[in-house]
């Protein structure tokens, strides 16, 4: 037997809509990870960017555990001398909820060429409605 290697012309990509409304950020996040990287598919190759687009919905009402929402903490560096801004999820969720969910996937994807190119493929709205209705995404539970 030959191990399968998938080519570029043989990747065919769907679109999947996730409502985060009640889940939790890191559970709901691994599940989009893996769908990003296409781990969901016999097809799966690792060099190679098998995975599909995923939209998410309803970003700001996303659940986390314990006292998460005071505790984690977001940091960022300007480059300049004294430029290290904080940021608590709390914070986050009320100033700008899509970018916790996109730091989470972000996290959980391969820190090199191929992961910025599968977080591409990752849209994420606060509301309940997002612009890519033509391409009739699928509904994943989770």
């Amino acid at each position: 037997m030959r191990t399968y290697s998938a080519k570029a012309s043989d990747i065919q990509r769907e679109w999947w809509v996730v409502d985060a409304a009640g889940q939790t950020l890191g559970r709901m996040a691994t599940r989009i990870a893996t769908i990003l990287r296409g781990k969901h598919k016999p097809m799966y190759t690792p060099h190679m960017d098998c995975g599909d687009h995923v939209i998410v919905i309803n970003a700001g009402k996303i659940q986390v555990t314990g006292k998460r929402l005071d505790q984690k903490v977001y940091y960022r560096h300007s480059g300049y001398p004294g430029g290290l801004k904080s940021i608590t999820l709390r914070d986050q969720l009320q100033k700008h909820p899509t970018r916790a969910i996109q730091l989470a996937v972000r996290g959980m994807l391969p820190k090199n060429r191929l992961g910025r190119q599968m977080i591409k493929k990752l849209r994420v709205y606060a509301s309940d409605t997002h612009p890519h209705e033509a391409q009739q995404p699928k509904v994943l539970e989770l």
